[in-house]
């Protein structure tokens, strides 16, 4: 597992979320909602698709796959002029993160993010910091193919 340590610069969100833990993922329907409004959304800065979660401050110290974290389905803005009736904004601040290429199908991901969790972060430098989780989906993103890819992004910051 090989990761790229970049510095994110923050980014404007428009999209919609939902309260829902690991055991009870509803990612399908959050998703289903989102599509089919996203043409709705102006000043966007490009076609990729951002999905995020947002957990509680120390969520990983204590893992807990019914614990429960806000999950987004999103695309990057300018600005926020005019939002979408049903929508929301949200900010990923500046900061570290550990980038990740996962390819295949989606439903293979929860392998990467196996890989980077139990492999990757702990034999690293870092830990997770408490921002924004996401991954971002562009035209190479082709759901449950086998030559899809998409970007994952992990908030880190210098081991103490």
């Amino acid at each position: 597992m090989e990761a790229q340590i970049k510095i994110l610069t923050e980014k404007k969100l428009v999209g919609k979320h939902t309260t829902m833990s690991f055991l009870e993922n509803q990612t399908f329907q959050l998703w289903s909602g989102f599509m089919p409004r996203k043409k709705e959304i102006k000043n966007t800065v490009n076609n990729n698709l951002y999905s995020l979660e947002v957990f509680p401050v120390g969520y990983f110290d204590n893992f807990d796959a019914g614990r429960n974290f806000q999950k987004w389905a999103a695309v990057e803005v300018k600005n926020f002029p005019v939002i979408p009736k049903e929508m929301e904004t949200l900010i990923i601040p500046t900061g570290i993160y550990a980038v990740f290429l996962h390819k295949g199908p989606a439903s293979d991901a929860h392998k990467t993010y196996h890989s980077i969790f139990a492999e990757w972060l702990p034999n690293s430098e870092y830990t997770v910091d408490d921002r924004p989780h996401f991954a971002v989906m562009d035209e190479k993103y082709k759901k449950d193919d086998p030559t899809s890819e998409e970007e994952i992004w992990i908030p880190i910051k210098n081991r103490p």
